[in-house]
């Protein structure tokens, strides 16, 4: 694994502009000081904190659908995929009703 070049000198070219490189060339590395005065984002930002952990996605469902395999003849998944997106929907709702769930 290589170690990253530091630039210190605006490079034109690279994806930013000199205004760019202007507006950040004034952000100094951090001093051992700096690092020991850090505070984590949770405790500077608690709400903003505790929004994001939440989490990313869906919420869980209360009941949520398994995986399984099931072999069906040819032609009755011709007849569902035919009728357009959702057939496996469909089938799970037509299995359903047989059942009288």
């Amino acid at each position: 694994m290589t170690k990253a070049k530091t630039i210190d000198e605006f490079q034109p070219g690279r994806g930013y502009t000199k205004e760019d490189w202007d507006e950040v060339s004034d952000n100094p590395e951090w001093t051992e000081e700096d690092f020991k005065l850090a505070r984590p984002f949770a405790e500077v930002f608690p709400d903003l904190a505790a929004s994001i952990a939440r989490g990313r996605g869906r919420p869980s469902l209360e009941s949520p659908k398994k995986q399984v395999t099931l072999r069906l003849d040819a032609d009755l998944i011709a007849r569902y995929k035919a009728s357009g997106k959702g057939w496996q929907s469909r089938i799970n709702d037509d299995l359903r009703k047989v059942w009288g769930l």
